[in-house]
Parts: structure tokens; sequence; C-alpha cells
């Protein structure tokens, strides 16, 4: 009885041995996310989403300093590829920050900054636009679709001027005409009235967007350049993008500033 008992658990090792576990050893298939569709059959991106992580205080990797966190960064191969001129005018952004920064003075902060700036912002979409309502500054941002071009410039804006189209499963939007009036972060990374920014915004599951903007500004960098972060989703019961005004004491400076550039 026992040399039977004592085989039978040798040959059921052998089976085992023999047979392979499924997800040991292998690498598992990935189904690429489905996402819902709008009436109009496109990804439906609608809600409130919201980055989390440091990109406002520094694209790059920063260390903790007084009051900023530390963080890797979301620049893709670490730095941002300054020429040498504007890499020194970028360090005397960063010493002066705290007076230079448009952010301390109400200014809208520019594509992609507002972006990744503190508190969500919520995608509703139309037949011939994307909105995007920030709580930021309650700034609202129209993206036309169905291959409405930029209209003829120069002109210089705040947020520029944002086209969308369809790529797939993700939402394509080219940005071009801003002013030079705006940063990137609270670092000082800056650029020119040249900038041109391709962001793509991609849904990765239910619950997460990858966010993509790919910058050129042949002015202020040496060659295009990319910051890539996940978005989130906000699941409280009853989230919505509140009013997020400026502080009126700012926004008086500006008024009776007669050299200010708020209302340009």
């Amino acid at each position: 009885m026992k040399r039977w008992f004592v085989g039978f658990l040798l040959g059921l090792t052998a089976i085992f041995a023999l047979t392979p576990m499924p997800g040991l050893g292998q690498t598992p298939a990935t189904t690429p996310y489905t996402p819902p569709r709008t009436r109009d059959g496109h990804p439906d991106l609608q809600g409130i989403w919201q980055a989390l992580n440091t990109a406002a205080d520094d694209l790059e990797a920063h260390n903790a300093s007084l009051g900023v966190p530390p963080g890797p960064g979301v620049v893709e191969g670490g730095a941002i590829p300054y020429q040498p001129s504007a890499l020194a005018r970028k360090k005397e952004n960063f010493e002066k920050r705290a007076t230079l920064d448009p952010e301390t003075k109400c200014l809208l902060p520019g594509v992609p900054r507002i972006t990744y700036m503190p508190g969500p912002f919520q995608i509703v979409q139309q037949a011939d636009k994307v909105s995007i309502l920030y709580e930021y500054r309650n700034a609202v941002r129209n993206i036309y679709m169905n291959g409405n071009p930029h209209p003829r410039g120069p002109i210089e804006w705040w947020m520029g001027d944002s086209r969308g189209r369809w790529e797939g499963n993700t939402l394509v939007v080219d940005v071009i005409y801003f002013n030079a009036d705006t940063w990137f972060d609270r670092a000082g990374n800056f650029h020119s009235e040249a900038l041109h920014v391709v962001e793509r915004y991609t849904p990765t599951t239910p619950y997460h967007l990858l966010y993509e903007a790919t910058i050129e500004d042949p002015k202020v960098f040496t060659r295009p350049w990319k910051i890539s972060m996940p978005l989130y989703r906000r699941q409280e019961k009853e989230v919505e993008v509140l009013e997020n005004a400026c502080p009126a004491y700012l926004l008086e400076r500006e008024w009776d500033n007669p050299t200010s550039t708020y209302f340009r």
C-alpha cells in the first residue's frame, strides 16, 4: 500500500513538472483597451481627469526643496534640450521665479502646463469640437475637429489655437499661435512665440488616459522633445470642476498696471 502511494505521488509530481502552469514563465496576452464610443462613433474621453505628479513644479527630475516635493520628472530622456543662450535664461528665470513666474500674476498658464496644474479638468465632446473645462482659473479651451484648419496667422494667444483629429483611439491636438509670456512650470522652463505643441490623449483603461505632448520651438530648443504622464479619472460620487478664480488682489494689481499684458 505504501509503495503504491509513493509511486502515485512520484507520477503526479512528474505530470506537474512537465505541464506548464498558466502565468508561470509565460508572457500574458495583452488585449488593447477598447474605450466606449460617443454617439458619433469616436472614443468617449468625457469625464473629470487630473494629473497626480510634480510636473507643475518642475518638468525635469528635482529634489525636494522648501514647499516643493521631489519628483522623477516627465521629460523623455531626462533633460530639456535648451540652446545655450536659452539655458542661461532658464537659470535666470529659476532664480527670479517668485516674481517672474506668470502664475504669480494670475495669467493663463498655456499649453501643456494647464494640463498638470493642481486641480481637475473636465472633457466634453461635441460633434464639431472637444471642450476642456479647467478648474485652474476656470479656463475653457475649445479643440476644433473635423479638419477645421488653424486660422491665418501670426496670432499670439495665451492658450494657443487647438485643432484636433482622431488617430484610432487617440485624440491628437495640434496647438500653435502662442505668446511668449507663459512658462512650462514653476522652475522657469520657458518658450518663445514660435512654440508648437502636439498633444495626444489615449485611453488605456476606463480610469486612465495617457497624456503625451511633443514640444518644438526652434528659437529656444535644439530639437523637439516630449513629456508624458497618466491622467486619472476622478472617482468621487459627486465630483465636479469647482470655481477657482484668481485672488482678487492680484487681479487688481494687473488692472492698475497700464503696461499689463493680462488682456492680450
